[in-house]
């Protein structure tokens, strides 16, 4: 089978490998699609060569169908349609207090192990969803972002009539943005990539560049003066802390999307001043998935039209050169299932 390496200083190959026999409780899936994210992308650019270790086969945006099932394994068949939610939440602590999705010997699959650039990919039954008959692979592959912000959302508290801005126009972001609208929220994006807003803008979502235009000024117009409910920092930059902690009403909340793997200065006289929540938000849990599944299958989300391009697995170098170059594309899709069903 054809399987996709990452092996360090910006480079993949495709290699031809053999199938890993299946442990008990696993299935192996014949894979569809896989999404590249900004996770991926990082490890593109060695900034996470200490958890990946090269060369290793990387992707957890996926969808396929299962081809084998191992020992153990019930509720599940051959020619299921599925997606991963690609957790393996290892041994619970007392220090998780319940939530394992986040627990202290938690692996993130497809980072921490092989991931699901590859032909046929073996994973814990415990990870897969089951995808509805009218849900198409593509979309398939965008359930795991999809299910990011459903659990961001959910934990905002994201009510019918709140006014919620979102601080990062892309791909998580904007899908962040689709979410709350479907909540019933007034959404407004912050963004400074001005193709990003056009087509931010094209989906009926207000955008804002805060280069051209006071953020501030520019919510408390959007909200008639009453702020933000919720705020979401999605930017990952200096510029979206700083800004967040001036956009809540009283008692607002910011959710923190992004990643900031370096302290940030963040304006803890705002907490103190209005009384704001600030509120971690990290990957998800089984029903984020389950309610991404249910908006994807419903149709009311423009899902296909944030697939910027879909590319054979064995053009993925040239699709990771491209995302660094054009960073106005919202989701690239890597085509597994066009290559030839033998297993060796």
């Amino acid at each position: 089978m054809k399987a996709l390496f990452y092996e360090g200083n910006h480079s993949f190959t495709l290699k031809t490998v053999e199938t890993q026999p299946l442990k008990e409780g696993e299935v192996r899936l014949k894979m569809a699609y896989a999404g590249v994210c900004g996770t991926d992308v990082h490890i593109y650019h060695g900034k996470m060569d200490a958890r990946v270790k090269p060369p290793q086969i990387i992707g957890h945006e996926v969808s396929g169908i299962i081809d084998a099932i191992g020992e153990g394994v019930t509720d599940w068949q051959i020619g299921d349609k599925i997606t991963v939610r690609p957790l393996n939440p290892g041994p619970e602590v007392a220090a998780d207090n319940g939530f394992r999705h986040i627990g202290q010997h938690l692996k993130f699959i497809g980072i921490d192990s092989a991931g699901g650039m590859q032909q046929y990919w073996n994973v814990p039954a415990f990870t897969l969803h089951r995808l509805p008959e009218n849900l198409p692979l593509t979309l398939g592959a965008m359930i795991e972002p999809l299910a990011v912000a459903c659990h961001d959302v959910r934990l905002g508290e994201l009510k019918l009539g709140e006014n919620a801005v979102v601080i990062g126009g892309g791909p998580i972001g904007l899908l962040i943005a689709l979410v709350a609208r479907e909540k019933g929220a007034n959404v407004l994006i912050s963004e400074v990539n001005v193709n990003r807003i056009a087509f931010i803008e094209s989906l009926g979502i207000q955008a804002i560049n805060p280069l051209e235009k006071d953020i501030v000024k520019a919510v408390e117009e959007f909200t008639h003066g009453a702020m933000a409910d919720v705020v979401f920092e999605v930017s990952g930059v200096q510029a979206g802390v700083s800004t967040m902690t001036q956009l809540p009403r009283v008692r607002g909340r910011i959710v923190m999307v992004a990643i900031h793997s370096e302290p940030k200065a963040v304006d803890l006289f705002r907490f103190f001043w209005r009384e704001l929540k600030l509120i971690g938000a990290r990957v998800y849990e089984p029903e984020d998935f389950e309610a991404a599944i249910a908006l994807a299958a419903s149709g009311t989300l423009p899902l296909e039209k944030m697939i910027t391009q879909i590319s054979p697995l064995a053009e993925a170098q040239e699709v990771f050169e491209t995302i660094d170059k054009n960073p106005a594309g919202m989701k690239y899709l890597l085509d597994i299932q066009s290559y030839d069903d033998t297993i060796s």
